[in-house]
């Protein structure tokens, strides 16, 4: 890790969670600090994946996962057919207004845990073959799972980055604070 994630207030469970998700989510938006649209929706290696499709993609998968313990329709949602569009930016969408719309979503994630009244809480799983039959998962269990999802993905993240101008992931800490490392 790269970032120091503070430690929570006591009994803060909620804030220290919180804290770990945003972690995460820094680590993917600063992959694409200082590139243009055209280097982040390139793909360096034999992966399909882009800093941009990877960008939309975390950003989507937060909101599917808000609207599921929600209990509410995703306006977003995917099907077979659209599933690639959710990892490659299409018509006028940019790195930007990705970024906006995840900041959004990102707000109303804290305020929809923050106002739940235990992590305890439960919502159900949808039918999918991934998912045991009739299974429900915690407040607790969501967000310790957009820490694993975002996590995974800054991950790759780090390598595409990496292989496009050489900057690891101490350098673009470095660089969004102004300074360099190294």
């Amino acid at each position: 890790m790269v970032t120091h994630v503070p430690a929570e207030a006591q009994g803060d469970e909620r804030g220290a969670l919180l804290s770990f998700v945003e972690a995460q989510r820094g680590a993917v938006r600063r992959s694409v600090l200082g590139l243009t649209e055209e280097q982040a929706a390139s793909r360096p290696s034999a992966s399909e994946l882009s800093l941009s499709g990877l960008l939309k993609h975390v950003a989507e998968t937060e909101l599917n996962w808000l609207r599921m313990a929600q209990q509410q329709p995703n306006e977003k949602e995917r099907n077979e057919e659209t599933w690639p569009d959710s990892f490659r930016l299409v018509g006028d969408e940019s790195i930007p207004g990705i970024l906006a719309f995840w900041e959004k979503v990102a707000k109303e994630t804290e305020e929809f845990i923050g106002s739940v009244p235990s992590l305890d809480d439960t919502f159900p799983l949808p039918e999918a073959p991934w998912f045991p039959k009739d299974g429900a998962v915690s407040m607790r269990w969501l967000l310790l799972h957009l820490v694993e999802e975002i996590g995974r993905h800054a991950g790759h993240a780090d390598i595409i980055r990496e292989s496009l101008d050489g900057k690891g992931a101490f350098d673009l800490v470095a660089e969004e604070q102004g300074g360099s490392w190294g």
